[in-house]
C-alpha cells in the first residue's frame, strides 16, 4: 500500500513539475498567457528620423496610455537603411514581444517577413496592398493591421494648387526608388500632371546623402518641386529647403510636418493622429478584444491644406488672400 502512495505521489509530482515548466516559459504574440501579464513588452521599429514618423510614434504610445495598458517599449531606429529594418524586426521576434509597431512601409514589410505569429500595427504606410502588407483594407491578415498615411484626395489637392495658383508647368520630384510608397505616390503625380498638361521631373535617389545633389540638378530645369511622403527625402530635406530658398524654387510636400520647416504648401494631416488610431487598434488586440484580422486598415481621418506664408516669400512665391478660401495659413507659430 505504501509503495502505491509514493508511487502515485511521485507521478503527480512529476506533473507539476512539468506543468510549472510550461507555465514559467516567456511567449510572444497574441497567447492567452501575453494577454494576462499586467505590463506587455513592445517593439517599436521606425524607419527614419523625422517629424512626421516621430509624431506619429508619439501618438501610438499616447493612445496605448490612455487605454490603460502598461507597456515597456524596446524603440529602435532603421535610420533609413533597409538592412536595419529586418535586423530589428528579428530581433524583436527573437525577444518574444507582444506587438510590433512598425512606422513606415520599410519597416512594416520586415516585420511581417519576420513573423506571422506576433502581432503587428502598422503606420505611415502609403499603399499597404500594394506593399504586400495585407489582403484588402477590410481583410488585412492573419496578424497584421494599421493605418496608412495615403488619404485619397491628399495629393490631387496639392498638385492641383501647384499647377492652378502657382502656373508651374515642369515639376521635379526626388524620391527613393527602394521605398515602394514613393514609387506609387510618384505615379500618382505624374497622372495628375498629365491630365494638367505639365511635365514631372525625376530624380531619383538611394541614399539620404543624395539628396542635396539631386536638389541642385533641377536648379533651372523646373518651376517648382514636390516631396512625396519618402523617408529617404524627408530626412534629408534641410538640404532640399536650402536650394529652394537660394534659388527662389517653391518646395511643396506631402505632409504637414515637412512643410511646417520650409515648404510652401501641402495637403495633409497630422502624423500623432494616425499614430494614435493605431495605438487604439493595439490595445483591442493586446486586451484580447479583436484579431488583427478583425480590424480593418483606417485612413486619416481629416485633411486640410496649408500654406506656408514664410516659406512662400523665401521662394519666390506671392501669396494670395484668396487661398484662404482653399486652405488655412500657417505663419510659424
Amino acid at each position: 500500500m505504501m509503495k502505491l502512495v509514493f508511487r502515485l505521489f511521485s507521478l503527480l509530482m512529476v506533473g507539476a513539475i512539468i506543468l510549472a515548466g510550461c507555465s514559467s516559459k516567456e511567449t510572444g504574440g497574441t497567447s492567452k498567457e501575453a494577454y494576462g501579464k499586467k505590463e506587455f513588452k513592445i517593439g517599436i521599429t521606425q524607419f527614419a528620423v523625422h517629424p512626421s514618423l516621430d509624431a506619429a510614434t508619439k501618438g501610438f504610445k499616447q493612445a496605448l496610455k490612455d487605454k490603460g495598458i502598461h507597456a515597456t517599449f524596446d524603440e529602435q531606429n532603421a535610420q533609413a537603411d533597409m538592412n536595419n529594418t529586418q535586423t530589428i524586426a528579428n530581433n524583436f521576434v527573437g525577444n518574444k514581444v507582444n506587438l510590433i509597431f512598425a512606422n513606415a512601409t520599410p519597416s512594416a514589410v520586415s516585420a511581417l517577413n519576420a513573423t506571422k505569429e506576433i502581432p503587428i500595427v502598422f503606420t505611415s504606410v502609403t499603399d499597404p496592398v500594394g506593399a504586400g502588407l495585407v489582403k484588402s483594407f477590410d481583410h488585412p491578415g492573419k496578424n497584421i493591421t494599421g493605418t496608412t498615411d495615403n488619404h485619397p484626395e491628399a495629393t490631387s489637392k496639392t498638385i492641383n494648387f501647384i499647377t492652378d495658383e502657382i502656373k508651374a508647368k515642369n515639376i521635379g520630384v526626388i524620391y527613393n526608388t527602394g521605398e515602394q510608397n514613393s514609387v506609387v505616390q510618384v505615379e500618382k503625380v505624374k497622372q495628375l500632371l498629365d491630365k494638367k498638361d505639365a511635365k514631372l521631373i525625376k530624380v531619383p535617389v538611394s541614399s539620404s546623402a543624395e539628396v542635396k545633389q539631386a536638389a541642385e540638378s533641377l536648379v533651372g530645369r523646373v518651376d517648382a518641386i514636390y516631396i512625396p511622403t519618402d523617408n529617404t527625402v524627408v530626412s534629408a530635406l534641410d538640404s532640399v529647403i536650402s536650394v529652394a530658398n537660394s534659388k527662389k524654387i517653391p518646395l511643396f510636400v506631402g505632409e504637414l510636418d515637412s512643410m511646417k520647416k520650409g515648404a510652401v504648401a501641402a495637403s495633409g494631416f497630422n502624423y500623432y493622429d494616425i499614430g494614435y488610431q493605431s495605438g487604439v487598434m493595439a490595445a483591442e488586440i493586446l486586451t484580447g478584444k479583436k484579431k488583427p484580422s478583425e480590424i480593418p486598415v483606417e485612413l486619416p481621418k481629416t485633411l486640410k491644406l496649408v500654406i506656408n506664408k514664410k516659406a512662400a516669400e523665401l521662394q519666390g512665391v506671392k501669396v494670395n488672400s484668396d487661398w484662404s478660401k482653399l486652405g488655412e495659413f500657417y505663419d510659424g507659430n
